[in-house]
This record gives structure tokens, sequence and C-alpha cells, in this order.
């Protein structure tokens, strides 16, 4: 920054911040604890070869990813984002799964409450009640059982069934 006040990542440094220094844009001096995670995780003299080899436009995106990611390192060492990445993945999976049996539980119910006309009573039901008669064979023929994975009709599984709790981890964003 050359003047008063170094940047974040020159006072961690202890070295003196030169007008053109390439971390002064991205690494306020206001915001030390940013630059300190980065350099923890990646090193200063990797992410400065980083940011010299990307068009200028796109650094202030790069720095983003690099503080999201150093984050995500230090919560997690092996997997990082990738690990709140997949288990986010998890959680809509089993999310997607308890609708998809909540949706076969509401179907049941209202078959259930609403008888479907046998193929022997449709002859009869025509010719008396053809209005009623198209109302009730509709309801199978509009019904979203080929939505509905095969294995939740084998008990129609409950709510109670379902898994409740997926896995238990921190938060990244926590």
């Amino acid at each position: 920054m050359g003047g008063t006040s170094p940047c974040a990542s020159c006072k961690l440094l202890r070295r003196r911040c030169a007008k053109d220094c390439i971390f002064a844009p991205y690494f306020p001096s206001d915001d030390p604890h940013k630059f300190a995670l980065v350099h923890k995780v990646f090193g200063a003299s990797n992410v400065s070869k980083m940011l010299q080899e990307l068009p200028i436009h796109q650094r202030g995106d790069a720095v983003s990813s690099l503080v999201y990611e150093a984050n995500a390192r230090v919560r997690d060492p092996v997997y990082g984002c990738v690990g709140a990445i997949s288990f986010l993945q998890n959680q809509v999976s089993q999310l997607q799964m308890q609708l998809a049996v909540a949706q076969a539980e509401i179907l049941c119910i209202q078959m259930q409450q609403e008888p479907v006309a046998l193929p022997n009573q449709i002859d009869h039901q025509h010719n008396h009640h053809h209005q009623d008669h198209d109302q009730k064979s509709l309801l199978l023929s509009n019904s979203d059982f080929n939505n509905i994975p095969h294995q939740y009709f084998s008990s129609f599984a409950s709510s109670s069934n379902v898994i409740q709790d997926p896995l238990k981890r921190e938060s990244l964003w926590t």
C-alpha cells in the first residue's frame, strides 16, 4: 500500500508494504484474520504465485475462494469444503427420500378416502353416472405412482421409520 498502514499480509509477515504489493487490494489491514488463515493453510508464497498468474479482474474471486477453502480446511483438514458439499448433498438426498415417502402416504390416504371404480363396475357407472365415473377412474391415472421409487411401496414406511437425524457435523458457516 505504501503509506501509513501496511496490508494484513505485510503486517503479519513483518515486512514493508510496497506500492505494488499484490496482497494489499485483497487483504486490508482492518481484517488480519483473513490473511492469517490463508497463510496458515496455503502459505504466502503460494498465494502470491497464484494471484500473479491470474488476470487482475479474477483475483478478488480467487481470494474469496482461498479464504473459503482455508476456513473449511481449518475445520476439516482432510476434506475441506468437499466434506461440506458432500454432507449437504447427503442431506438433500435424505430430504428427497422423506418427501417421496410423505407423498406416498398422502396418496395412500387419498385412495382410502375415495374408492376407485373397478373395471366390472365401469359399464354400470357409465350408464348411470357418467360424470362421477370420470372423476373416480381418473384418480389413479393422475396420481404420481410412477414418480415414487418402488421400494417405498413395500411397507408404506411411516415418517417414524425415516432417518430423522442425518450425519451430525459442525456447520461450515457457524
